[in-house]
This record gives structure tokens, sequence and C-alpha cells, in this order.
């Protein structure tokens, strides 16, 4: 085990509806849906019709500029609907799951042979769950990265427990690193208290080990300390639950994407996991909502860098949690000339429940979605935002960058390092109340057409 790497910065945000450890049921959706917006970076061309049945595996969609790039059913059944939206943009793919579920026999391959490797996760449509940084975009085939980056923990608010979803996919994830170890180094990050866990004994990959607070569980965070993107460098990233499903193709050689999800936050009923599928209508969490759905916010993902998905959405395909959120619609009299606030939980202990929060560190909070105001002009300096990001970069001038389309200084400031959700701590503490991953994804996407 390598040496122990301790973030001083960061913060935890005691948000209640924690998920108990426990599988509540098996959620058999009536549609899944193939969302191409999952993926950035690829642009789909549709290779089914309404009427046509797949499998497991069946090619779905496919990236105009890559051919070879696939995105695959998730589940047996019939094309049920073909959804566009503004100028015929393609928003989704409906399919209707089949009561037996079949699936495409990939077969197998040899997970030493680089080549054949990336030859079957192409065809699986499983290539689409490999991430490129710098953009987070996905991977292209013809690249060898320098290295692969798999964060085997998470610290985001409410986050699922990855021993508890995964604890029994560990053979599945060892084959998984075999494999990916043939195409370029990797590196596993896991947080102290898993030391002597069942993720701490895979072979072939260097172990990292972090100590701090959110964000020291994301990806991004772990790869500036273990060894910084620099301009005309690629590293690739796989979250733990897409390398469990690579795994199980390389071992079965059949796609198999069914995941256990937690159903969290301060609006849940009986918060709890379920096992289910991607693509998932979030129609079927009805019994974890209750009967006041719209006055909740229904997010596929955590609370700060989840996207809101609605009553009519699905799950994302890279999501293992749903948080539900009270909306905060209620107009607060006073507004911030209150100073008692026992209800409401401040990072700067702003309010005069600071003093009871030394008393009760374990507390809970029922959030809500509530700004408590609206954007305006930056009113702090940059090391009031460098306390809550363990990051060697300067996270306020590099928004500023964002917002000015300066491509020299986003540069400078470390775009090539960061994606959004790696700000999202700041957005959260911002007292400006400006939406920094927008901006910083709007600063990606410009990176992205000014330097192909």
């Amino acid at each position: 085990m390598s040496a122990l790497i301790k973030l001083k910065h960061g913060l935890d945000i005691p948000l209640a509806g924690e998920a108990e450890r426990v599988v509540s049921r098996l959620v058999k959706p009536g549609t899944a849906a193939v969302c191409p917006s999952d993926f950035k970076g690829l642009a789909p061309r549709l290779l089914v019709h309404e009427g046509d049945h797949v499998l497991a595996g069946s090619p779905v969609l496919a990236d105009k500029k890559n051919p070879d790039i696939l995105v695959t059913a998730p589940l047996s059944g019939t094309v049920k609907e073909i959804v566009r939206g503004e100028k015929r943009k393609l928003l989704a793919v409906l399919i209707t799951p089949d009561e037996v579920q079949e699936s495409v026999d990939f077969g197998h391959v040899d997970v030493t042979d680089a080549a054949a490797v990336r030859d079957l996760l192409l065809k699986s449509g499983l290539w689409v769950s490999i991430i490129s940084r710098p953009y987070g975009i996905v991977a292209d085939p013809a690249v060898t990265p320098k290295a692969i980056f798999v964060s085997l923990f998470d610290t985001a608010p409410l986050a699922p427990d990855a021993e508890f979803t995964l604890g029994a996919k560990t053979g599945a994830m060892q084959t998984a690193i075999n494999a990916l170890s043939s195409i370029a180094k990797v590196h596993l990050g896991i947080c102290k208290c898993q030391e002597g866990g069942s993720f701490a004994g895979f072979e072939n990959a260097e172990y990292h080990v972090f100590q701090g607070k959110h964000p020291a569980g994301n990806v991004g965070v772990q790869i500036s300390h273990i060894d910084h993107i620099r301009k005309g460098e690629t590293v690739w990233t796989v979250s733990p639950m897409l390398l469990a499903a690579i795994g199980t193709l390389l071992g079965k050689g059949k796609l198999d994407l069914r995941r256990r999800v937690a159903i969290c936050g301060p609006a849940a009923i009986e918060p709890s996991y379920i096992e289910t599928w991607p693509g998932m209508p979030m129609s079927c969490l009805a019994g974890h909502i209750g009967t006041q759905a719209d006055g909740v916010r229904i997010i596929s993902g955590d609370v700060l860098s989840g996207r809101n998905a609605g009553c009519e959405g699905f799950l994302g395909f890279f999501d293992d949690q749903i948080t539900l959120v009270r909306e905060g619609r209620e107009y607060e009299l006073f507004g911030w000339l209150r100073p008692f606030r026992f209800n409401q939980y401040s990072a700067d202990h702003t309010y005069f429940n600071w003093c009871l929060g030394w008393l009760t560190p374990k507390r809970r909070y029922n959030m809500d979605t509530n700004l408590h105001g609206g954007p305006r002009a930056f009113v702090m300096s940059d090391s009031y935002y460098a306390k809550y990001l363990p990051m060697d970069i300067f996270p306020l001038y590099l928004v500023k960058a964002c917002l000015a389309g300066d491509i020299d200084k986003m540069e400078q400031f470390g775009i090539y390092e960061v994606l959004p959700e790696d700000l999202a701590l700041c957005e959260f503490i911002d007292p400006s109340k400006n939406y920094i991953q927008e901006i910083i994804s709007d600063g990606i996407d410009l990176m992205i057409k000014e330097m192909a």
C-alpha cells in the first residue's frame, strides 16, 4: 500500500436521508431509456427503428465521428419510441423490456491482449464507460493514455457504500483491472477506512490511500495528487461500478448493467437500495416519494453534481444514486437579517446554530433547494474557494477565465485538471450564488471546440 495522502481542504455536507444498507426490492422497469446526453463528446447516429427487437448488448447508437464506438441496449426488448426534441435532436430511445431477458454472447478474449480487449469493449458498448481527461469525454480508442485511474470510494453527500454495492463483485473487478492494465498503468484510490477491506487486495494496479473530506473521493482530485494532467496528455477514468461491469463482460461474455442504486435524501421515504438497470424511469420511485411528487426534486446522482431528472426522467448511465430533496419555494421573511436559524446548515457558521453544531457533530440537516438569494458579482477572494478545493489550481480565476472565454488563461489556471464536479463544493459554499459548474462546463465546451 502506498503512503497516505492527507487532504486538508474540503467539506462533508451533513445532509439527512442516508440509505439504509439493505436492498428493498428489484425494480424491473416497464421502460428503459438510452439517452445520448449521458455520453459527453458522442455525436449520436441512430441504429434502430421503432418496433425493432434488441438484445442486451445490441447496438442502438453509434458515434458519427468514430463509428466503432457504440451505445448498446441495457436490456432485451422492443424499441417502443424514438424521442426527439427541437430540430429533431435525439433525446432518448425507449425500450420495453422482455419478460425473459436475453443477451448477445460476445465470447471470451485474452485479457492480456490489449487490442482484443479494446475490440470487445467497443462491440459490447462498454467503451463509453471509459472517460478521457481532460474534458471528461468518451475516450478515443485510437489513443493510448498515460494512465488509467479508478476511485474506489465516494465522498459526495449520501454517496452509496461501495463495499455494500460492489463487495460481491471483486472477482469481476480484478478481471477488469487485469484487462485495463494491458492498455496502461492502473491507479486505484481508496480511503484510509478501506485498508484491509475487500478492495485492498487487487493486483496489477498501484494503490493510493487518501484521507480527507469531500471531494477526496473525486477521481479528478486524486489525479491531481498522483500525476498532474499537462497539456497534450491524456488519462482515462472508470467508475468502480462500470469497472465491475467490464469484468463481468470479460468473464461471462455478456453485458450485465444491473446495479444497486441508493435511494436517499431528506425527502426520501424509507431510504434504502434497489437493484435496477440504467435508464430506469423515475416514475418507478413513487413508493419512495409519496404523494408530494410536485414538491420534490428528483436528482439522478448526488445533490451537488447530479442531474435534475424530474418525474419524467431516467436514471443516468453513470449513476448509482438517486437523491430526493424538497423544492425550496418558500419565501423567507427578513432573509439574511435573521441570525436564529436552528434548522439550517452553514459551512461558515454564519447562523446562530453554529454553537449547537459543535455540540452535535453528527447532526443531519433536512436541506432543500432554496438558494437564499440570486447570482451576483463575485465578492470573495480566491483563497475562500481554495479552502474547500484540495487541488493546486486557482478556482476563482479559472471561473473568471471561463466566463471571459480566455483560452490562454483557462490553460494557465488549470482547465485540464478539472471537470465541473470537482468545483461543485465551491458552488455550494459560494456566497455569490453563481452556477460555477455550468460556467466550467461552458469553458470545457469552448476548449473542445477551439482545440479540436
